[in-house]
């Protein structure tokens, strides 16, 4: 809610600014439809030509995120620790055959359904259980499963990132874009050199809104949006960084309550529950 806050205060301030100064909102509201389809339209049209569909579809949705914030609270790791630290007690008693049913299948297993807001991340789901599958597979030294993990990790965080550098490229591009507004309004102008001088400075401030536009757009609206999703997005990932200490941490022969403080070390520090919290979190899970 912060963005749409963040957003409402801008305008206010701008618009309050330039009316108290004395301006008039009469020429910006006249030549706004028009700048904005000139200005919007070319917008959308590049982000089309510099974006598959797929990405298109993973920008918009993305858009959502940005204004949502990051979706992972305090109660969300202390759920990660618990849920690690009740599948490594299993590895640990019961071995592989034990964890299986739960990796296999982790939409019957009741570890995972403890915790339904991470049973439902596929992202987190997928990786402990891919990892843990490997380990009961022998494949346990912990330097390869860090290199592996930590490169998997890159990838998705890339990937994530992706409709932040596709925001924030329309916002480069949206002064560009509102200069060529301003431009098509100065040549409407010079069309009509023959009119008053009033009709022509109420043309000349109707191009001017393109160019206003533009640059409001990009510094005000769009470049804001895509930074804002680029924090999420790599707030988000320090939640997969958690599983890797994790795992790695287990991998190294660490007990799996040594295992998982290792992993709460690695949690983001606004979001990271003290000891006395984590370690209640895990007596309630035994």
């Amino acid at each position: 809610m912060t963005v749409i806050g963040g957003f409402v205060f801008m305008l206010a301030c701008v618009f309050g600014g330039y009316m108290v100064a004395g301006g008039h909102m009469g020429p910006i509201l006249h030549a706004l439809p028009f700048e904005m389809l000139i200005i919007g339209g070319a917008a959308v049209g590049t982000f089309l030509m510099s974006n598959s569909m797929s990405d298109v579809k993973h920008t918009l949705a993305a858009i959502g995120k940005a204004i949502k914030g990051g979706r992972y609270k305090t109660q969300d790791y202390l759920d990660l620790g618990a849920l690690l630290h009740r599948l490594l007690r299993v590895a640990q008693q019961k071995g592989a055959a034990g964890l299986e049913p739960h990796i296999e299948k982790p939409e019957e297993s009741p570890i995972f359904a403890a915790y339904p807001r991470i049973a439902k991340d596929h992202h987190a789901v997928h990786l402990i259980c891919d990892y843990l599958r490997m380990v009961g597979m022998n494949a346990d030294d912990p330097h390869q499963i860090e290199d592996i993990m930590a490169a998997e990790l890159k990838k998705v965080r890339n990937e994530e990132l992706h409709a932040a550098h596709a925001l924030q490229n329309v916002a480069d591009a949206l002064p560009a874009l509102g200069i060529v507004a301003a431009v098509l309004g100065v040549i409407k102008t010079m069309g009509s050199i023959d009119k008053p001088p009033t009709v022509l400075g109420a043309m000349i401030g109707s191009a001017l809104v393109g160019t206003f536009l533009g640059v409001l757009l990009a510094y005000g609206m769009v470049g804001p949006l895509a930074v804002r999703l680029k924090g999420v997005v790599e707030e988000e990932a320090r939640f997969l960084e958690v599983i890797r200490a994790v795992l790695v941490a287990h991998l190294h022969g660490n007990a799996p309550q040594v295992a998982v403080e290792v992993g709460r070390k690695t949690m983001p520090s606004g979001l990271m529950p003290n000891f006395a919290a984590m370690e209640a979190a895990l007596q309630e899970a035994r």
